[in-house]
């Protein structure tokens, strides 16, 4: 049986600055990845989308970034591992306070843009995130690009991983994301993008921006939900998962 899971990346508002619609992604996607407030969002945001994602079904997930507001965590900072250690820790124990308050209980953590990025090449960086989120919870599952350093570290750490796709960035001939500044990095049309998640489920194999195809083998695949057609590109990818016979649920779930 084919199956994925479908993670979006939510409450990345901050005060009265609203980004995305949350609530109207939710009931297309199976994980959500909640800002814990350094990157974006902020306390009542966080409390807020957390209830919407449980009230949902939707599993919660923490989405820890770099402290850069005006950035939106997509400048990359020289931290140490150290200081990655105490970022991540800090911020996954906020978002799983607010997951238990609501009656929850949090599922995984993903790190947000450029420390995502960032890990995914650095050893010594995914090694430091890994750990402070074995050191939180054990039982936590690890999102990190398909084949990154942030895989292999959760992996050595003795956590469950789940390695990651994208529904609408484009990748390059060495399997890497397009960066964002690079034109035609970002998939716009949600049928194109469907049709990409359909291959990665089916075939592992996505096409890349130099035409070559790219072996990738996922257990989730994200959608950003930042986007301005954000709602559009969730209901088409479930709609075509669903008729593809392919199984939409939560990489936790059984």
């Amino acid at each position: 049986m084919l199956r994925i899971d479908l993670n979006c990346d939510m409450g990345e508002s901050f005060g009265i600055w609203r980004l995305g619609d949350d609530e109207a992604v939710l009931p297309y996607i199976t994980s959500a990845n909640i800002a814990c407030g350094f990157h974006a969002g902020d306390p009542s945001t966080m409390r807020r989308t957390v209830r919407m994602a449980l009230d949902r079904g939707v599993a919660v997930g923490a989405h820890p970034g770099l402290p850069d507001l005006v950035g939106f965590g997509r400048r990359n900072l020289a931290v140490t591992p150290e200081e990655a250690y105490d970022l991540v820790v800090y911020q996954v124990g906020a978002l799983a306070a607010f997951v238990k308050a609501e009656g929850g209980r949090l599922q995984h953590v993903k790190p947000h843009g450029a420390l995502y990025n960032m890990a995914a090449k650095d050893r010594a960086l995914a090694e430091a995130i890994a750990e402070a989120v074995y050191r939180v919870d054990p039982d936590l599952i690890l999102f990190g690009l398909a084949g990154s350093e942030l895989v292999r570290a959760g992996q050595r750490t003795g956590l469950r991983v789940a390695a990651e796709a994208f529904a609408d960035r484009t990748y390059q001939a060495d399997g890497s994301l397009t960066p964002r500044r690079t034109p035609g990095a970002l998939i716009l049309d949600p049928e194109v993008a469907a049709e990409q998640v359909v291959r990665l489920v089916k075939e592992g194999k996505v096409r890349s921006l130099q035409g070559p195809d790219v072996a990738v083998r996922a257990d989730t695949v994200c959608l950003h939900g930042d986007g301005e057609r954000a709602v559009e590109f969730a209901r088409a990818i479930r709609a075509r998962l669903t008729a593809e016979g392919i199984t939409v649920k939560a990489v936790g779930a059984k």
